[in-house]
């Protein structure tokens, strides 16, 4: 018995919140990188309001913060576009938009990047406005003021820190006197924990487990705070105190390390954190005063190293290792740099004049697979600016400047298998070709895998690969199992690795 159990094992997924599920800017989805020969296709651009906020993507919608005019004033407002074709399906004023310390210019707006989990969508607004909104109208289902209820004060810029949603609670900075760190109730908005006295900053919080126990880490005025989710109690902390204007880098995580930085000379440092049942302890691995700084991009953690853009004014991509600090090499940037995610084992970097780059990341050298200008958008000559981080949901790139967002459509192609004559009757010969029938160019033949099972119902790590390098001919591969009479029955996939 011959079958064919599949093709392509397509991984794709929502990007809830800023820097994707994770809150680490790593996707799982599986992307085609052969951008030189096929050029991302544009599904597409729209006009949109100024702003520095990201995306996120769930649901068939894509969220974002803009600045409008709305009933006579300047209004931050929530934009929900359909993802499939960028019309606006809703706008929902969210306070104030006033900027009065200047550092952009004229396409100023808001920073935060919304959080989306089922049929809510939350936004912290850059005055600390809490809300909480309908995914569908829009709609107000409830809203806090920490400014007005809670005595919050504003930092210079205002805030940029997106709201991080962990099971039931959204945790934030709600910089208050005391109590300063803060759970919400998602369904309610009621307080569940409150704690600690740190003066919040530009960099959002994230979620992870690290030595065996998960928790939230912010970058705070003092340094890292590492707090239990569901209580807000502290699990350990590490100095390396905020410079008084601006630190927007998130912490990354990796091989239960954790490093934070900033610039204006705050420079960057990580510990290493040791597991103890429930406890954890935090030593300090290295520090760097006043070098290796992240401006706002925060770097993603990849096979013991970070990669991320460096630099205050001239501005280059590094890989430094994670543990010890040690930088192994770095690539000025044309247009200074944006974001980094890591997709399909490639690391997605953009430029503030809208490039978008495929880097292989490597720890010898730059290595540069391909580019293109994604978001554009330059208004009476002033050239855009992209100063956030794209969002990667379900094969494509949502991404924007402060004058226009775009979307490309970058999913894997998905490949199907067909049987072929032979005649060799000790041989069974199939063909493996994409599904959409464009050629499979030979830079990613050698990524394609032919598997080979005698149960269809087994897990993937357990079927095994055919032996030997199928033929490209006419851009499909073409398979000969001459192992095949020894098996009753025999099952045959193929997959293409990133």
């Amino acid at each position: 018995m011959l079958g064919f159990a599949a093709g392509s094992e397509m991984r794709a997924a929502d990007w809830p919140q800023y820097r994707g599920p994770g809150t680490d800017g790593v996707s799982t989805d599986l992307i085609r990188t052969n951008w030189a020969q096929e050029v991302p296709l544009r599904v597409w651009r729209v006009n949109i309001g100024p702003g520095l906020s990201s995306f996120s993507v769930a649901g068939g919608r894509a969220f974002t913060q803009v600045r409008r005019y709305v009933g006579n004033q300047d209004s931050e407002v929530c934009v929900a576009l359909n993802a499939n074709t960028g019309a606006e399906l809703w706008a929902t004023p969210v306070g104030i938009a006033s900027y009065p310390d200047v550092g952009v210019g004229g396409d100023d707006g808001p920073r935060s990047t919304p959080t989306v989990d089922g049929n809510l969508v939350y936004v912290l607004s850059s005055y600390l406005r809490m809300y909480c909104l309908n995914v569908t109208n829009g709609q107000v289902i409830w809203s806090r003021d920490l400014v007005a209820e809670l005595g919050a004060t504003l930092i210079q810029w205002q805030n940029a820190a997106s709201p991080l949603l962990v099971g039931d609670l959204i945790i934030l900075n709600g910089n208050t006197p005391t109590n300063s760190l803060i759970a919400l109730n998602k369904l309610t908005g009621a307080v569940v924990w409150r704690g600690q006295s740190d003066g919040m900053t530009h960099a959002s919080p994230i979620y992870t487990t690290a030595a065996g126990v998960p928790q939230v880490v912010f970058y705070t005025q003092t340094g890292l705070a590492s707090v239990a989710p569901a209580s807000g109690n502290v699990l350990w902390r590490y100095n390396l105190p905020y410079n008084n204007l601006s630190a927007g880098a998130s912490p990354v995580v990796g091989s239960n390390f954790v490093y934070c930085s900033a610039a204006y000379g705050t420079g960057a440092g990580a510990v290493q954190l040791t597991g103890n049942g429930g406890a954890v302890s935090a030593a300090q691995a290295w520090r760097t005063p006043g070098a290796n700084m992240n401006h706002w991009a925060t770097p993603v953690f990849h096979e013991g190293n970070l990669y991320g853009i460096y630099g205050q004014s001239l501005l280059s991509l590094r890989c430094i290792v994670m543990a010890t600090g040690v930088e192994r090499w770095r690539q000025s940037l044309s247009g200074a740099g944006a974001g980094v995610l890591l997709v399909s084992g490639y690391l997605l970097v953009t430029t503030d004049n809208g490039d978008v780059i495929l880097v292989r990341p490597q720890p010898t050298s730059y290595s540069e697979v391909a580019r293109f200008n994604a978001v554009n958008g330059s208004v009476s000559g002033v050239p855009p600016k992209c100063w956030n981080v794209p969002a990667i949901s379900n094969g494509r790139i949502y991404h924007r400047s402060t004058t226009e967002a775009a979307c490309y459509d970058v999913a894997a192609h998905i490949l199907r298998l067909q049987p072929q004559a032979s005649g060799n009757p000790q041989a069974f010969r199939f063909l493996v070709g994409y599904q959409d029938g464009s050629a499979i160019p030979a830079n990613r033949a050698t990524n394609i895998d032919v598997l080979t099972a005698t149960n269809a119902s087994l897990s993937a790590t357990n079927w095994t690969k055919l032996p030997g390098m199928p033929l490209l001919t006419n851009g499909q591969l073409r398979v000969d199992d001459t192992q095949m009479l020894a098996h009753p029955q025999r099952y045959y996939r193929a997959a293409e690795r990133p």
